[in-house]
């Protein structure tokens, strides 16, 4: 997908959408780590290039990444994975990241990047996209309800993690 507006100069402003290739690795952990940064989460960006190597485009991809380019570029990245719903039946797709780089933002490539993985869920015959937004970010909510997202209040995420995953995954009966 390519794409195009106007910037202040009266220049073309142009951007690509594409999968990501395993040697965008150190550019994706970049981008996720100024997204924590953004987010007040640094401490928890530990990921790294081989890690991402290793689990976005080894044997088994856990995920699904698509970059925006801007002359050659990554500016930013929507991260996904597949998810099932037992109402539905069928699967969906969860929006784990999307982040543009703050100087290109305005341009349409969030949006564009966001009907990427829309497309895909419709040609795919998922359910449903989904993703959770931190409820300070105001101009994410903003942009999300935008384009017709509506949030879902009801619900509240929970995460188990670290020493209390250890703690609960001891708990495990064998299976038989």
């Amino acid at each position: 997908m390519n794409g195009a507006d106007g910037t202040s100069g009266g220049e073309a402003f142009a951007y690509s959408i594409r999968p990501a290739r395993v040697e965008d690795a150190e550019a994706l952990v970049n981008l996720v780590r100024e997204l924590a940064v953004y987010e007040k989460l640094e401490q928890f960006a530990v990921a790294t290039a081989d890690d991402f190597r290793r689990h976005l485009f080894g044997p088994r991809p856990y995920a699904e990444t698509f970059v925006a380019e801007v002359a050659g570029e990554v500016i930013g990245l929507a991260m996904a994975f597949p998810t099932f719903s037992t109402f539905r039946g069928k699967p969906g797709l969860y929006l784990e990241d999307l982040y543009v780089r703050p100087q290109h933002r305005g341009r349409g490539i969030g949006k564009a990047l966001l009907a990427t993985l829309a497309k895909l869920t419709r040609e795919r015959g998922f359910g449903r996209l989904e993703w959770a937004v931190l409820d300070w970010n105001a101009p994410s909510i903003g942009f999300y309800r935008s384009l017709g997202a509506r949030p879902m209040d009801e619900w509240t995420v929970f995460r188990i993690d670290d020493g209390a995953l250890e703690q609960l995954a001891s708990l495990a009966p064998e299976l038989k």
